[in-house]
């Protein structure tokens, strides 16, 4: 593969939605610096795993530091010298929030700090970040557009999440720093984290156990498959807010600053996402059905006419397909 000259540090490179992003980067040429921790959130082993086959690339390096450790990290980024920026490390989760909010200020604040203030001192051509379809809160009105107030937030991971996209425009209007935050949509697909509702069902239903549903099932979700996220990532990374918006555009009349959905536009009924899944395994779930959890929310759906107009680019893999292709991956994967 023949370098693209485009330089791209990415932050949380061996988490689900990093090893993706790093991957479709480096098939398309760039040259890749990851930085990631390992957090022991989840199986280090996954993480291990996914970096040993982005290492398997020339083009890619890695610094195995925490963004909360600004000397380590600014060291990194500085060596490298990026063009493009894609922060993608986060303390991720709903309702891990709840037992454990202190992570969320440390990995989501101070470390979203860090980055805006090596931006700010070690200027680039962009810098994207991530945030997510939480920031909608108690917003009932769908779909849910990017012009929507944000400041209802039902869960602290929420809150940090729209605190940094705050942070963010702050930075921007300041130093000009051009930014885009970009809104997930349950994102699911082949490695992802144990903690997501796929990986947790399916093995459950492998040994024979129940799984937990929420809401009695009557829940809606936009699921995101990951290479279409992964796409459309890499796709924004060319879309650098400017001072001439699109039609519907989100961005800021005072700084180059924007916030894009990235969605699949398809609200899945929940139980429809467990008959997708139940198909791919050829088993039934055993459903243990509860009522909402806290910082949850009954359903969300992404307008992707924004990402479209950017990019001319806008997810689409329906779930039936998507939820075969995580089985497949999962079934290789752990296989005895």
């Amino acid at each position: 593969m023949t370098s693209n000259g485009k330089r791209v540090l990415v932050t949380g490179s061996a988490g689900f939605i990093g090893f993706h992003t790093c991957s479709k980067l480096l098939q398309q040429g760039a040259t890749v610096l990851g930085v990631d921790n390992f957090s022991a959130y989840y199986d280090v082993a996954l993480k291990e795993a996914r970096t040993d086959i982005l290492g398997n690339h020339a083009e890619f390096s890695l610094a195995r530091v925490s963004i909360e450790d600004n000397d380590a990290f600014a060291a990194a980024w500085t060596a490298f010298e990026p063009d493009t920026v894609i922060h993608l490390a986060a303390q991720a989760g709903v309702r891990y929030s709840i037992d454990e909010p202190r992570s969320y200020i440390g990995a989501n604040i101070v470390g979203t700090h860090n980055v805006l203030e090596l931006a700010r001192h070690n200027p680039v051509r962009h810098l994207l970040a991530a945030s997510t379809s939480s920031v909608y809160g108690a917003n009932t009105e769908m779909p849910f557009e990017e012009t929507q107030r944000t400041q209802t937030p039902l869960s602290l991971y929420a809150a940090t999440k729209g605190a940094t996209e705050l942070m963010g425009h702050s930075y921007s209007h300041l130093f000009g720093t051009p930014m885009t935050f970009f809104r997930f949509f349950t994102v699911y697909g082949p490695w992802g984290r144990p903690d997501m509702a796929l990986f947790k069902f399916t093995k459950a239903i492998l040994a024979g156990e129940p799984i937990d549903v929420y809401n009695n099932g009557n829940m809606v979700r936009d699921f995101t498959y990951i290479d279409d996220l992964a796409e459309s990532i890499v796709k924004l990374t060319d879309a650098v807010p400017g001072r001439q918006p699109v039609e519907g555009d989100s961005l800021s009349p005072v700084a180059p600053f924007r916030s894009v959905n990235i969605g699949n536009g398809q609200p899945t009924p929940l139980m429809d996402y467990i008959g997708a899944l139940e198909t791919a395994l050829g088993r039934e779930a055993i459903k243990n059905f509860l009522p909402m959890q806290q910082g949850d929310v009954p359903a969300t759906e992404a307008s992707s006419a924004l990402l479209r107009r950017l990019t001319g680019y806008a997810p689409s893999t329906p779930p039936s397909v998507g939820v075969a292709r995580f089985v497949d991956w999962y079934l290789e994967h752990y296989r005895s």
